[in-house]
């Protein structure tokens, strides 16, 4: 059990798992599972793939999230994040180390009302964050069916939208989850930590100036959004629940250049997500609802009508 072989861009991965776990253990504070049981646990989300992980690492915090990539690298073992498992193509499936962010890294971490932001960390349950942000008359606007038990991460990976999600297209920016993102706090698999969003083209020239790794992301992300900038504007669908991944639309001048835009729905094969600020909208003080008796009513009260 100690040689697990994982795919990894196409090509066999021999790992030793055991090693890997061992020094894991003596890194972080959160959990580290490579026994049999909790590896079939995690190989499955909601969708019918299956793929039995490396190991699972359940972080407490984000220097348990650093320390487990910077292992995995050393190793050469591929990483995965993972909120509550309700994707529904396999994008929690893989021969990785698996992070569930939904145990421990689950913080809301700050609101400010006036500008209708606030700042959670990827854990966190969509309906929990909710919970927060209405004490305040406010709301998250994008609304997938799964919203007691989705996370914002997971939401962010997929770039989700949801049935409710038009009431963000009128009274927000946009229908998906990634039209309400503000800024990214990220760590990328060389252990680059960083907080990215919109970046003015001024501020994108200074970036580039300074050196160093992130001079050089966001040098080759502009090299790419330069050159393929005609086509991005004559070819990427205009449709509101376009939520494919890689948004380089998102990255044109007149879009802000936003790297966390752009980020949203990529399923983590770019960087981990650390934190999450996100846009508000007002929360609506009554919905159409149907109530327990069968029938629709524009009311916060899901009542029975007296009609049975």
């Amino acid at each position: 059990m100690n040689k697990i072989a994982a795919r990894q861009n196409g090509s066999a991965f021999q790992g030793d798992a055991a090693a890997l776990a061992e020094e894991l253990r003596g890194r972080i504070r959160g959990e580290v599972r490579f026994d049999s049981g909790s590896r079939a646990l995690y190989a499955a989300d909601g969708s019918n793939y299956r793929e039995v992980p490396i190991g699972v690492v359940i972080p407490r915090d984000a220097e348990d999230i650093t320390q487990t990539i910077l292992t995995a690298k050393r190793h050469g073992a591929p990483i995965l994040s993972r909120g509550c498992g309700t994707s529904l193509a396999g994008q929690c499936c893989n021969v990785a180390v698996v992070m569930d962010m939904s145990k421990y890294f689950r913080d809301f971490i700050a609101i400010d009302p006036q500008k209708r932001l606030a700042t959670a960390r990827p854990g966190i349950v969509l309906d929990d964050f909710r919970a927060h942000a209405e004490t305040h008359g406010l709301t998250f606007g994008p609304d997938p069916a799964t919203h007691n038990r989705c996370t914002i991460g997971g939401m962010i990976g997929n770039n989700s939208c949801g049935v409710h999600s038009v009431m963000a297209q009128f009274a927000g920016t946009g229908a998906r989850t990634s039209d309400n993102l503000e800024a990214l706090e990220i760590f990328t698999y060389d252990g680059l930590r960083m907080r990215v969003g919109k970046t003015s083209e001024e501020e994108l020239a200074s970036i580039v100036r300074g050196g160093g790794p992130r001079a050089e992301i966001y040098r080759k992300l502009k090299a790419l959004r330069d050159k393929y900038a005609p086509l991005i504007r004559e070819r990427y669908p205009k449709i509101p629940r376009r939520v494919s991944g890689y948004n380089l639309d998102d990255l044109l001048p007149e879009k802000g250049f936003h790297v966390a835009r752009a980020l949203a729905g990529t399923e983590g094969t770019c960087v981990t997500i650390l934190e999450a600020t996100l846009q508000l909208i007002p929360n609506p003080k009554a919905r159409w609802s149907r109530r327990r008796c069968g029938c629709w009513k524009y009311s916060s009260d899901d009542r029975s009508c007296g009609s049975i």
